[in-house]
This record gives C-alpha cells, sequence and structure tokens, in this order.
C-alpha cells in the first residue's frame, strides 16, 4: 500500500500563492496517475486536479481552471500543485491520491485508491 505525504498548506491573503507537494512511498508511483481533491467544512470531497502517469496531460475542475498547475517528478515520487491567485472560497483541507489507472481523465473519488491525510489551505479575505 502506498503512502501519501502532503506539506505545503497555510495561511495566505487572497491573491496569493501556496505550492503543495505529495510524496510518495514505494516504486509504483510512476505507474498511476495522481490527483489532488479538497473538503471545505460541512462539503464533500471535491476534485480538483489530475496528471496522467506519465505526466503528459492534466485535467482541472472549472473553479480552478487557470489558477492551479499540476506537476509530477517521478524521480522524486513527487506530485505538486502551484495555486495562484487564491480566494477564500478556495479554503479547504486539500487531499493527494493516486488513481487506480494511468489517465487523467478520472475525478471521481472511487477513481482513486489511496489517500494522503490532507494539508490545511485558508484563504482570508
Amino acid at each position: 500500500q502506498v503512502q501519501l505525504t502532503e506539506s505545503g498548506g497555510g495561511l495566505v491573503q487572497a491573491g496569493g500563492s501556496l505550492r503543495l507537494s505529495c510524496a510518495a512511498s514505494g516504486r509504483t508511483f510512476s505507474s498511476y496517475a495522481m490527483g489532488w481533491f479538497r473538503q471545505a467544512p460541512g462539503k464533500e470531497r471535491e476534485f480538483v486536479a489530475a496528471i496522467s502517469l506519465t505526466g503528459r496531460t492534466t485535467n482541472y475542475a472549472d473553479s480552478v481552471k487557470g489558477r492551479f498547475t499540476i506537476s509530477r517528478d517521478n524521480a522524486k515520487n513527487t506530485v505538486y500543485l502551484q495555486m495562484d491567485s487564491l480566494k477564500p472560497e478556495d479554503t479547504a483541507v486539500y487531499y493527494c491520491a493516486r488513481c487506480l489507472y494511468g489517465s487523467s481523465l478520472y475525478t471521481g473519488r472511487n477513481d482513486y485508491n489511496s489517500w494522503g491525510q490532507g494539508t490545511q489551505v485558508t484563504v482570508s479575505s
């Protein structure tokens, strides 16, 4: 079972930036797509972004398109989420997850079978 550890969350003012990292254990990191999800208080966990196993293709939720960028470094077993132009509505716990498949097309929670513990992102207005 892969272990995923997120880092990089924190408190930032609206319009600011944060970069989240997710380090994965094991030797199979480059065999699967990876994704980021978020969960705000009282809301369901929602898809944010995904990246294919090679890193060549990405997929974003409409709410973050043009502001967030997902990337990965397979040599370092790490996936990143660069978040720019942050808004108060981006406040949530952010989770990285390993997809069951290699494509970035999958956006459902059931398409992912390993999850990190989450990192809090708070955007003040």
